[in-house]
Parts: structure tokens; C-alpha cells; sequence
């Protein structure tokens, strides 16, 4: 019988190595290789020869979405749950992982779907009282604790589940390895065997993975490149608020962000986002503006919020919270050499309130006008909403679905718009302020 051979594994990139080293050749990584036992290959049989298909062959019928019963989950997705879909979900420690799969697995039972929640960190107790205090307790859910992948793999054929979810996927333990639960070898047989065996009974799985002190989920761009979808639950420090957003996903949009409030019964969908982020808005307050933004394909109003303050450094502070910080740099230039605003000696500091993040230019407009807010001393307009992208020559151009934009600015009481030339397709409930410079639009604001 063939004996398993001693191997090194980088828990950071994968890399295995015949020696122990200090640091990982392949990604720089010190102290990160761990001793593995790599198993033999057995010869496999040889099967029958592949058959090609024609691409038009390939397409099918639509897949039939399974809705959660969380909206904000749903809409990460890309619509619902795919039947064989693959989900990894990522976050802080203590953010709420736990809290939001077991109130999915409960939704997902009172609709019908049969569910098999594997709790492989925690007791069955644990569990229960979690379940308790969500008042979940009479959800039709089967409760497996267990850690063994063989154990797992067996409950979950017997039972015919449509929904499985694995809390936490590093504690799951193959008995064909030796190494210990966590490792690279036993997250990636692990993953895999479990993925498989979800493509080929159709249900949908959920795996909940650690986060590393990085932020990064642990064992892994490994584990992120075997699944279909990749979620990371987030939230600022100190505030009820969790934002969820997809950085992988084979049948959605990776732009999208859910909107979750944890209180003292679980967390709870905003179904108004925007109305949230602007509830604590200060009024008459220089420096603060609002943008009109897309979160894929939901619009939403976000406050920007600008600090100008005298520098006493030789080269002053740019610093952004929420933005990219290089465009933060381009528009203070801008700023300077087609608005007039002597930026050179001030510190300027960026932040979207409400912890969100965006990444479209649309948002350009909105800093600018916060930015000279505050250089001025000058509140922007309580009832004025502002978007559009701003050019390194100073101008003006218009984002798109600005009809969009402006019916979500309506529907929160707004009643003008700062932005470029936007062609409309028909009229909207607000007086839209048009600017084709940055200048220009300065001048319009006050």
C-alpha cells in the first residue's frame, strides 16, 4: 500500500513546497507553510471519451429562482436562489454570518423548501438558543451538528434537502485526510466534495467562511474561485447597520449591495435605504451634500461629507472614506484650476456617510460641491440633489439612468437637481439645475 508523503502548503496562495521555509516563494508570505500529508493517487480508470456540444446546445430554459424571503439577500443574489448554486459568505467575526443564515434557513423552511442546517462550530444548544431569541424555534429546519464531510454528505442524501447550510466550512473534516480541520487540504477536499454534491442533487448550498486578519477569507482565493457566488457581510464599528455585498457572482451582478439593521430579533431588510443613510443628515451644515448613485441596479441617495482645514504640512493630506482616493486628488485639481478653489495648503478629507462604498464617477459632482461647501464656509441647499461626472478640462458629463436618479431623489423630497445635460424621456417631478462646466455649476448652486 502507498504511503502519503510529507509536504509544506502555504495557508495564504496554496503553494506547496518539498521543505519547510521561512517564507512562501510564491507569494511572499512568512511563517504561512504548514505541514500537510498528501495523499497518493490511486489509478483511475479510464472512462469514455468526451463528447463536444454545439454552443446553441448549451443554452436552456431559464433556471427557476427560489426567493428567500429576505429581499436585500435576494436582490444580491442577482433574484433569488439558483437550484445547485454555490455560496460562500464572508465577515468580521461576531457581524452577524450565523444570525442571517439561520434566519434564512427558516424563511427558506416556512416556504416549503426542506432545509439542512450543519452547525459544525457550534452545539445543537448554541443553535437553539440563537433560534430562541430570533423566535425561530418552530421553523420546520433539520439541525445536523456534526464536523465529519462523510457524516455530512449522508445525512444530506437521505434527507432530499433543497437548501443546505454549513456553519463554518473550516470546521469540516474529511477522514481521507490526515491534516487537522481548517487547512488548506481538508477547506479545499471539503469545499469540493460538498460543491459537487450540490450541482448533482440541485440544492443550494451556503458556506460560511473565516475571516483572516487581512480581511480576506481564510484558505482561500481557493475556496472563492470553487463556488458560484461570493458574499462578504460588512458593517461599521458601532452601528446596527450591515452591508452585504457580492464580489463573485456567476448568475447576478457583483455591483449590488443588501441593506440589513441587526436589533435584538435578528436583522432586519431596509426596504428604504436611502431614506436610512440620510436620517442623521445635519442640517445647513457646510460640507455636506447629497448624490443621487446607483447600487447596481437600485438608485440610491448618499450623504458626502467634506472637511477643508488649514495644513500646517508640506505636502497636505487627501484622504477618502468610501471613495477612491486617487479621484479625490483629480478633483481637488480640478477644483483649483477651473474652479478657482486654492487647495494647495488645505487638508481635505472625503466620507460617505453610512459606511457605503461606491465606485462609478457619478459621484464626482456630488464631493466637488461638498468640497467647495466647506472651503467656503457656504451649506448646500437642503432640497438640492447633485450627480454627474466631472472631467480633467473642467466639464460636465452626464451618468447613466438619470431618470432613475431623479424619481428616487423625488420619492425622498427633493425637489432640484444639479447635474449635466441630461436628456429625459419624460418629465420628472423636480427642477433639474443643468451645468455643462464645473464652474458653472458652482455658480448655479449659490
Amino acid at each position: 500500500m502507498a504511503k502519503s508523503r510529507l509536504v509544506y502548503v502555504c495557508q495564504a496562495c496554496g503553494a506547496s513546497h518539498p521543505k519547510w521555509l521561512g517564507r512562501c516563494p510564491a507569494c511572499q508570505a512568512w511563517d504561512s507553510l504548514a505541514e500537510e500529508a498528501l495523499a497518493p493517487a490511486s489509478p483511475a480508470a479510464p472512462g469514455p471519451a468526451a463528447q463536444p456540444l454545439a454552443l446553441k446546445q448549451a443554452w436552456g430554459r431559464p433556471e427557476k429562482r427560489t426567493m428567500s424571503g429576505l429581499g436585500e439577500l435576494d436582490r444580491v443574489l442577482g433574484g433569488g436562489l439558483v437550484p445547485g448554486m454555490v455560496t460562500l459568505v464572508g465577515g468580521e467575526p461576531g457581524i452577524g454570518k450565523s444570525t442571517l443564515m439561520l434566519q434564512l434557513a427558516a424563511s427558506l423552511g416556512a416556504g416549503g423548501l426542506p432545509v439542512l442546517y450543519v452547525a459544525a462550530e457550534e452545539s445543537a444548544r448554541q443553535v437553539g438558543l440563537r433560534a430562541q431569541r430570533l423566535g425561530l424555534t418552530d421553523s420546520p429546519v433539520a439541525l445536523l451538528n456534526e464536523t465529519g464531510l462523510e457524516q455530512i454528505t449522508q445525512a444530506w442524501r437521505s434527507g432530499g434537502y433543497g437548501a443546505v447550510v454549513v456553519d463554518s466550512v473550516q470546521a469540516i473534516r474529511s477522514a481521507d485526510l490526515p491534516s487537522l480541520a481548517g487547512s488548506l487540504g481538508q477547506v479545499r477536499q471539503c469545499a469540493g466534495e460538498l460543491a459537487a454534491l450540490a450541482k448533482q442533487t440541485g440544492a443550494a448550498l451556503f458556506l460560511v467562511g473565516h475571516v483572516t486578519k487581512e480581511g480576506a477569507l481564510a484558505g482561500p482565493r481557493v475556496l472563492e474561485h470553487m463556488v458560484d457566488t461570493v458574499l462578504y457581510f460588512e458593517s461599521e464599528l458601532a452601528s446596527s447597520l450591515r452591508l452585504l455585498r457580492a464580489v463573485k457572482n456567476r448568475f447576478g451582478a457583483t455591483d449590488e449591495v443588501g441593506v440589513f439593521e441587526m436589533g435584538e430579533e435578528g436583522l432586519r431588510t431596509v426596504a428604504n435605504p436611502s431614506a436610512l443613510f440620510l436620517a442623521q443628515r445635519p442640517a445647513e451644515a457646510p460640507g455636506s451634500a447629497v448624490c443621487a448613485a446607483l447600487s447596481g441596479t437600485r438608485p440610491l441617495l448618499v450623504e458626502v461629507q467634506a472637511l477643508v482645514s488649514p495644513s500646517g504640512l508640506a505636502m497636505p493630506r487627501r484622504q477618502a472614506l468610501g471613495l477612491d482616493a486617487g479621484r479625490l486628488h483629480m478633483l481637488c485639481a480640478v477644483l483649483g484650476i477651473h474652479a478657482g478653489l486654492d487647495l494647495s495648503g488645505h487638508d481635505v478629507f472625503v466620507n460617505l456617510a453610512g459606511g457605503i462604498k461606491l465606485g462609478e464617477p457619478a459621484a464626482d459632482l456630488a464631493v466637488a460641491v461638498a468640497v467647495a461647501s466647506s472651503f467656503h464656509a457656504r451649506a448646500v441647499p437642503a432640497q438640492v440633489v447633485c450627480f454627474g461626472e466631472v472631467g480633467l478640462a473642467g466639464e460636465l458629463r452626464a451618468v447613466s439612468r438619470a431618470p432613475a436618479r431623479l424619481a428616487e431623489a423625488a420619492r425622498q423630497g427633493f425637489t432640484r437637481a444639479l447635474t449635466a445635460p441630461t436628456r429625459l424621456d419624460k418629465p420628472v417631478e423636480m427642477e433639474v439645475l443643468a451645468a455643462t462646466r464645473l464652474a458653472q455649476a458652482l455658480e448655479v448652486l449659490w
